[in-house]
């Protein structure tokens, strides 16, 4: 989607969602959506699994743009796996969900689910360290358990981990299949803004915003990107809770 334009906001301020309660994602994801609208946006997407699972069905209640969320990739681990043993790599918050366990009795069935809570690893992307010594110590001590429990597939249930994927990869181990949801999500953006009627901004591009300090987190993001990018500060009646 060449031609669609782009505004992201990363609420670094406030990261990790993880361990916040729902009510303070659910007033984070109606401040960040609202800023959203006044740049013109026609289509949200909320990359977070934690975010999804808290506020989703509040915003699809309360706006009248589509809603687009995420939710750990379960439906195709199970089909992917050999073992009949899948593991999921998460936050607290998106595997205590509600959400979460209705995915588990939906496609779940004779597969046995693996979870793993995985505190340290969101922050540890923020920074765009994604394969320093740190990083890869936390990484291989959530992964390989769920390996010793005989797991054959790995689920990333955080948008962030999907930065880690080439590490996570390589501590896994060739005969390990590592899914996240970033395509499937792709996807469906591209089928719902094909319903939409195209709007004035159809030149592309993109904008970067933040609720943390812009200046500090510009590295971290052009690392994260892969490309130069500008970040910009938030308005204060945005940024802050």
């Amino acid at each position: 989607m060449p031609a669609a334009a782009v505004v992201y906001v990363a609420d670094s301020a406030w990261a990790p969602y993880g361990g916040r309660s729902e009510e303070f994602i659910r007033r984070r994801a109606r401040s960040l959506s609202h800023f959203l609208v006044e740049q013109g946006a026609d289509m949200i997407v909320v990359a977070c699994n934690t975010a999804t699972a808290a506020a989703v069905p509040m915003l699809r209640q309360s706006m009248r743009l589509p809603i687009v969320g995420m939710e750990p990739a379960v439906k195709p681990a199970t089909a992917a796996t050999r073992s009949g043993i899948v593991g999921v790599l998460a936050t607290v918050g998106t595997l205590q969900s509600a959400r979460f366990a209705a995915l588990l009795d939906q496609f779940g069935g004779d597969i046995r689910v693996l979870t793993r809570a995985c505190p340290g690893l969101v922050e540890q992307v923020e920074a765009g360290d994604l394969d320093g010594p740190a990083t890869r110590a936390l990484a291989t001590q959530y992964v390989l358990p769920l390996l010793a429990g005989g797991a054959d597939t790995l689920v990333l249930g955080c948008t962030h981990f999907v930065f880690l994927r080439p590490l996570i990869e390589e501590i896994a181990g060739p005969d390990v299949r590592v899914i996240d949801t970033g395509e499937a999500v792709a996807r469906r953006v591209e089928q719902v803004a094909a319903t939409l009627q195209p709007g004035s901004a159809s030149s592309g591009g993109i904008a970067f915003w933040t609720s943390g300090d812009a200046a500090a987190l510009a590295g971290p993001l052009c690392r994260l990107w892969g490309e130069p990018a500008v970040l910009s500060d938030l308005p204060a009646e945005h940024a802050g809770d």
